[in-house]
């Protein structure tokens, strides 16, 4: 007794061009070389599994040898379409189990001999990486000059393994992955045809477990309709060790609102149900990319590059896993790492003291004041100038920015307004857009932005600890710009994201502690009396060691 029974994806594989799924680009261009009979003597079709490249190279050997296509598409009643099936100048070789020198030196032979009753003998080579260095050399003076009956049409998941001397001598199509709506379209229409009840939930469960692979969605939706029930989204879960979309999107807000107890719990249950890890990963990895987008869209950096540091760490786990340790342990240190149990209102923008009043703050009058009639803040209520003197300028500037960088911080926090930062934020997104392209501080400024702001002082973060270095390096230059373009007069200084989420941090802590901000005085770059004389006399010996002394006078 013969078993008629095909699994579906034999049973539904495509025999016509139309019946090809999400290779529109790939078929139209095959199709075009038969109309206008411009058929090359070697193809190359590559791509992920289960994506349609054998069934396409079957088709299109059918398609060549018809003896009355149409519009590019076999006329399906010649002699030649009637035996396509079992047609002897059609040759299919498996690469993977023939991939030996022996094997292709056969086949070389055979080349030579005209098809028995087709217009071409065609060879499909499936795997065609799999073939032997050896194996490839010897096919290659076949495709340099391949006689006129002959189409070798070879398939591919693995292009990188072969050679460009081959690649070179081929016309190369990519097959890409199906969509996740090209999919879910042909499955759902597979299902109606055999009458399998499933639900819309439990087929983009299977397009997500398929990734992209037509046969590997179909021998899915096959296993799971052998049992003759209803197939739901708990059904294919519990198969296949997956987890659904709902739990991934709960760890990623979790771990995106700090919600370390949530993140416990959904890994706690996780662990008591069979869920396989690399799936996991893979969907972890999707949503965090997601939620990374949506942070860069909204130039939330510091999240942004949080998520994308958890993603790579995320992506390096399988590498670290084995058979003594538990993969969703390791899964859930990665995630927990960046997050604390913390108390609420942790966040500075939900302070209350920043979102109603500025913090009391200390200010003495100064003695030797540069302008006569202000009030100037004090370093810790001290009527002590900061003074820094030095004969290296290069340890002088960075001295002075160390200390001016501090104080600011520190004096943008006694005086810090969640009303002032809404409008200090659109103000320099004004003066970034009508800062010229070619003005040089346009390539500092781009991307950088406001994260603290008092009346005088603006806060500005980058991620990059070099932007951040420039901008500050260039304060002058900038707030000069700044008062020009806007005509308001307003200090700034610059911190990295990290930096930034420090002194947040520690901002929230001082303010728990009841701590009282006081307002400091900014340092003073003063040079020392014989500046210029040293630097004078710097020059002189630079210029002595190059001449003769005698020969040098000073004016």
């Amino acid at each position: 007794m013969t078993n008629d029974y095909k699994v579906l994806y034999r049973k539904y594989r495509p025999t016509t061009f139309d019946e090809i799924v999400g290779q529109k680009y790939s078929i139209t261009m095959l199709k075009n070389a038969v109309k206008n009979n411009k058929i090359s003597h070697a193809y190359i079709f590559t791509g992920p599994r289960g994506t349609g490249k054998t069934s396409t190279a079957k088709i299109f050997a059918k398609t060549i040898n018809c003896e009355n296509p149409k519009d590019g598409v076999p006329c399906g009643t010649c002699q030649s379409c009637l035996n396509s099936n079992n047609n002897a100048d059609i040759i299919e070789i498996d690469a993977a189990s023939n991939n030996g020198v022996d094997s292709i030196r056969e086949l070389i032979n055979n080349v030579k001999i005209a098809p028995a009753y087709s217009k071409y003998k065609i060879y499909i080579i499936d795997e065609v990486h799999e073939l032997s260095e050896k194996a490839f050399n010897a096919l290659l003076l076949t495709l340099e000059e391949p006689p006129s009956h002959i189409v070798f049409i070879f398939a591919t998941t693995n292009i990188e393994s072969v050679p460009i001397t081959i690649l070179s001598r081929c016309q190369r199509y990519d097959f890409k992955k199906l969509s996740n709506e090209e999919l879910s379209t042909h499955l759902r229409n597979i299902a109606d045809k055999e009458n399998i009840s499933i639900t819309d939930d439990a087929i983009e469960e299977i397009t997500y477990l398929s990734d992209g692979g037509c046969r590997d969605a179909l021998s899915i939706l096959n296993q799971l309709s052998t049992s003759n029930e209803s197939i739901d989204l708990e059904v294919v879960l519990n198969n296949y060790g997956s987890v659904s979309l709902v739990q991934i999107k709960n760890i990623v807000n979790a771990y995106v609102e700090n919600e370390y107890n949530q993140i416990k719990t959904i890994f706690e249950n996780l662990e008591k149900a069979s869920v396989d890890y690399k799936v996991f990963l893979k969907k972890l990895i999707d949503q965090f990319f997601q939620k990374a987008l949506e942070c860069k869209e909204q130039k939330n950096n510091h999240l942004y590059l949080k998520i994308k540091d958890t993603i790579f760490e995320l992506n390096d786990v399988i590498n670290k896993i084995n058979i003594n340790v538990d993969p969703f342990l390791l899964i859930f240190l990665i995630l927990v790492k960046n997050v604390g149990v913390q108390e609420p209102n942790d966040d500075i923008d939900s302070v209350d003291v920043i979102d109603s009043k500025p913090l009391e703050t200390k200010t003495v009058e100064k003695k030797d004041a540069l302008t006569k009639s202000e009030k100037t803040p004090l370093k810790e209520s001290k009527t002590v100038e900061t003074v820094l003197e030095t004969n290296d300028s290069t340890f002088e500037n960075d001295t002075y920015l160390a200390e001016l960088k501090k104080v600011r911080i520190n004096n943008c926090f006694a005086q810090a307004d969640k009303t002032l930062l809404k409008d200090s934020k659109e103000k320099w997104k004004q003066f970034n857009d009508q800062v010229s392209l070619v003005d040089t501080i346009k390539s500092i400024i781009i991307d950088m932005e406001v994260v603290l702001a008092s009346s005088t002082i603006n806060l500005i973060t980058d991620a990059q600890e070099s932007i951040v270095e420039m901008f500050n390096a260039n304060l002058e230059s900038i707030e000069e710009k700044y008062e020009e373009i806007l005509k308001q007069k307003i200090h700034f200084i610059a911190v990295s994201s990290s930096e930034w989420e420090s002194y947040k941090k520690d901002y929230v802590k001082k303010i728990k502690e009841k701590y009282v901000y006081q307002l400091l005085e900014e340092p003073i770059k003063v040079l020392k009396e014989n500046q210029k004389e040293v630097e004078e006399k710097d020059n002189y010996e630079d210029v002595i060691s190059i001449f003769d002394k005698e020969k040098v006078e000073i004016k």
